[in-house]
């Protein structure tokens, strides 16, 4: 039986004060979840982030992370501070830093391979545009994605990695894909790990789905086999909403 998890994404809002007043509304809302809790705040609200959610059943994450150790990269976070800060899981590859800052999956296969060198969860993202979706072509988009970002791990690398299928379409356009429709997604996903990696590491593998995820659609989409949590995006700024996503049971 996986372990659901649900995972916020603040995306670039919230100052050090505001997530300090976030998580101490939110901590007694989910005390009582069955859930692991993600939050993947922004760079600067890391420490504050990580002091208030220690002794808590929250992890803290970051939204990205540097293909690169150290050296003149002006602006990067490596693994290794975000690790020394206090983070427990990175997001990789989401929809908006690869078509909003060009990233490939060939950069995505670095960054993942470096959260994973330092001990970090990599919250690997991924999914079809609109216009792959209409064509017909989701599933090898996707299996293409997957294919790149996780070329050369090993099964025992797999057991590190949470997946998280994000049809670029429904993130923050209010649009969902239907609890059918995003279960046929992680369904195929979870076959191509089962092909290239074997039954072991396909059943224990996380896989969440993200795009539009509100308290009002999220037991629904948890009800299907293949969807293991939802990595939710403007849905998690509100401690209060965020909490009856994270109680969907």
């Amino acid at each position: 039986m996986r372990q659901s998890i649900i995972a916020g994404n603040w995306k670039m809002f919230k100052t050090p004060s505001e997530a300090k007043e976030f998580i101490e509304a939110f901590k007694p809302m989910v005390v009582s979840s069955n859930s692991r809790i993600f939050l993947a705040v922004p760079f600067i609200d890391i420490a504050e982030a990580v002091h208030m959610a220690r002794g808590s059943n929250i992890e803290i994450g970051a939204q990205t992370v540097s293909e690169h150790d150290q050296g003149a990269f002006t602006g990067e976070i490596s693994a290794k501070m975000l690790k020394s800060a206090g983070v427990s899981f990175v997001l990789v590859g989401h929809s908006e830093r690869r078509q909003l800052f060009n990233e490939t999956s060939s950069l995505v296969h670095k960054k993942l391979k470096k959260a994973l060198e330092n001990g970090l969860t990599p919250v690997l993202c991924f999914g079809e545009t609109a216009t792959e979706r209409e064509e017909g072509r989701t599933k090898e988009v996707l299996q293409a994605q997957l294919s790149e970002c996780l070329e050369g791990l090993t099964a025992q690398d797999l057991e590190q990695v949470v997946l998280a299928y994000e049809p670029i379409w429904a993130i923050g356009t209010g649009k969902t894909a239907t609890p059918d429709m995003a279960e046929e997604a992680h369904r195929d996903c979870r076959s191509f790990i089962k092909e290239n990696w074997g039954t072991a590491v396909s059943d224990k593998l996380a896989i969440l789905y993200g795009g539009s995820v509100k308290g009002d659609n999220i037991a629904s989409l948890m009800a299907q086999e293949d969807i293991d949590g939802a990595l939710v995006g403007g849905a998690s700024l509100d401690p209060t909403g965020f909490s009856q996503i994270v109680n969907f049971t």
